[in-house]
């Protein structure tokens, strides 16, 4: 994948497998294959980097041999570098680190894209976004964190629209493809705001699949 395929694209909706049903994955899976949904998000956690754990390598391979869309795989892990390649290997077309999980930052996003995946930057709420101006252009995606990492089912932090707006005015001034995921409290509610802020791909969760209708809400979160 390449960030300018998606360029003349509508939004893209991402929804997170951390609030699907683990006790019958499957079905999730085929919901989402046969949804208007782009990609899967996929949050690993290792309970040091945030007080939280999710998953690991047996279930990205079980969902990326069932997944019929890109997987993107949301590193809130610390010293990433170590395990960018057996995420490569196990299915990730999109790897994303935290700006604050790395000492060595621009060497981890040319490991990420030595690997053919595209590089993800994500910014916790507290990271200003003006720290990515001189590392923007080695990324293929920003996440803004609209929520504290950790845990689903949280409010979206209202601040967070001009974060993305203040990043899309920096990818815009590079003339760069970059590409802006949100992540954290994203609903019908907001959508509509977050993609007019400047949002390329809209993660969502617990609205997802707290509903009874997970594949119509992800249709509505597709409209604009």
């Amino acid at each position: 994948m390449k960030p300018d395929q998606f360029e003349n694209m509508k939004h893209l909706v991402a929804p997170s497998i951390l609030s699907a049903d683990f006790g019958n994955l499957s079905k999730d899976i085929e919901m989402i294959n046969q949804s208007m949904a782009d990609w899967f998000h996929l949050d690993i956690m290792d309970g040091n980097f945030v007080p939280n754990f999710s998953f690991g390598f047996p279930v990205i391979k079980a969902i990326a041999l069932q997944a019929s869309k890109p997987l993107d795989v949301h590193l809130m892990i610390r010293d990433p570098d170590r395990y960018i390649q057996a995420f490569r290997d196990t299915g990730a077309h999109v790897i994303t680190v935290h700006y604050e999980a790395c000492i060595h930052l621009h060497r981890t996003l040319q490991l990420i894209r030595d690997t053919g995946a595209l590089a993800g930057l994500a910014l916790n709420p507290h990271t200003p976004v003006q720290l990515i101006d001189e590392i923007v252009s080695e990324t293929d995606l920003v996440l803004i964190m609209s929520v504290n990492p950790g845990f689903g089912g949280q409010k979206f932090i209202p601040h967070s629209l001009d974060k993305i707006a203040r990043t899309r005015a920096i990818i815009e001034s590079r003339k760069l493809k970059t590409l802006i995921e949100v992540d954290g409290g994203v609903d019908l509610t907001n959508y509509r705001d977050i993609v007019n802020a400047g949002a390329n791909i809209l993660v969502a969760g617990y609205t997802v699949f707290s509903s009874k209708n997970p594949s119509g809400v992800i249709a509505d979160l597709k409209h604009i």
